[in-house]
């Protein structure tokens, strides 16, 4: 019996460099970047901070090591900072807040996963006798747990607003921000010009191998290289993963869209079945959390898909998450959606 091929819907994480990509990283120019003395990532932090507006970028090993020297970088111990409840850096990034900054996450439920200015208000505290003070405004633009949603402009904007008002840093959790942008039909820099600083990935959606980046003001940045340095982030001849970068930043958010486009057609397969709980119009990006109802098991769907050469994840007890990536053709997201709807009848008969 032929075995059928790997279709990996898990996370974007899992894109594999292109052609392209391989090629560069084998000719990149390399020297040694705690020196400063790379021109490869040089050339990534200059070309970053150009697309974003801002006057400085940091290459940076993973995501989750950009929120965190963000998050130092705006907080002193002590303090809280407010974010979503599903955020990546209360759920994913190892309790790191905590202990690098000396820092409380002051959770905050929001539809969608999308934080408002009414959602944040009630939870600013000043500087007094009784309360941690608030020291900084987390967002996260798409919001991953919350399916990949994406924060309208007048939403985020008055945020900015209201935080400058209060004298309040924001930092942006970007790591699929141009999955944002592309479903909004704008640039990146419009949609992040009234953050302090942000982080996006290379690794994901834009399929890089390694690294991500942060970006702010010079001054910001020059005390972020310190900070990184702190963490173990001084890769010295890592131009060989910068070259990645650079194509993954240049070439990769011009083909987002197929990503979305392959989502909705998973979604709406799924919709026709009785036991999937998905709202279409939920699903802007890449990413796609359904819920099962009763008696299908999420966990045993997620499991028959596997030994089915379908890898996707659960989220929760009784939903699913499915990622669509460069990785993915068209037709491997038809299969899935087959699989996904097969093995929901399949786990209801046995």
């Amino acid at each position: 019996m032929t075995q059928s091929k790997l279709i990996d819907l898990r996370s974007d994480t899992v894109t594999r460099p292109t052609h392209a990509m391989r090629k560069a990283m084998a000719n990149a120019e390399v020297g040694d970047d705690v020196y400063r003395e790379d021109p490869t990532v040089n050339a990534l932090e200059q070309r970053a901070a150009e697309i974003f507006g801002r006057e400085a970028a940091l290459f940076v090993p993973t995501g989750t090591m950009g929120n965190q020297i963000a998050i130092r970088l705006h907080t002193r111990p002590g303090q809280e900072i407010i974010t979503e409840s599903r955020s990546h850096i209360l759920d994913w990034e190892m309790a790191t807040t905590a202990v690098f900054s000396g820092c409380l996450v002051r959770a905050v439920y929001a539809e969608r996963g999308i934080l408002t200015w009414r959602d944040i208000e009630p939870v600013i505290y000043a500087k007094g006798n009784f309360r941690a003070p608030t020291g900084l405004i987390e967002l996260e633009n798409t919001a991953n747990l919350a399916g990949g949603s994406v924060i309208p402009m007048p939403v985020i904007e008055e945020i900015w607003a209201n935080a400058k008002e209060r004298g309040l840093p924001v930092h942006l959790d970007g790591a699929r921000i141009f999955n944002a942008a592309t479903a909004l039909h704008l640039d990146v820099k419009a949609m992040t010009r009234g953050c302090d600083t942000v982080m996006f990935c290379l690794s994901k959606g834009l399929c890089a191998p390694v690294g991500s980046m942060l970006v702010g003001s010079a001054e910001l940045m020059a005390e972020a290289r310190i900070l990184r340095k702190a963490l173990g982030g001084g890769m010295r001849q890592a131009g060989i993963l910068a070259a990645a970068g650079l194509i993954a930043l240049e070439e990769m958010p011009q083909r987002l869209h197929e990503d979305h486009a392959n989502a909705k057609l998973i979604a709406t397969s799924l919709t026709q079945s009785d036991f999937v709980e998905l709202d279409l119009s939920t699903v802007e990006t890449n990413i796609i959390i359904f819920k099962l109802k009763p008696p299908v098991s999420a966990a045993k769907v997620v499991a028959a898909a596997k030994i089915r050469n379908l890898f996707i994840s659960t989220v929760g007890s009784d939903s699913i998450r499915v990622v669509t990536h460069n990785d993915a053709t068209r037709d491997d997201c038809e299969h899935a959606a087959q699989i996904i709807n097969q093995e929901i009848v399949n786990s209801i008969s046995k």
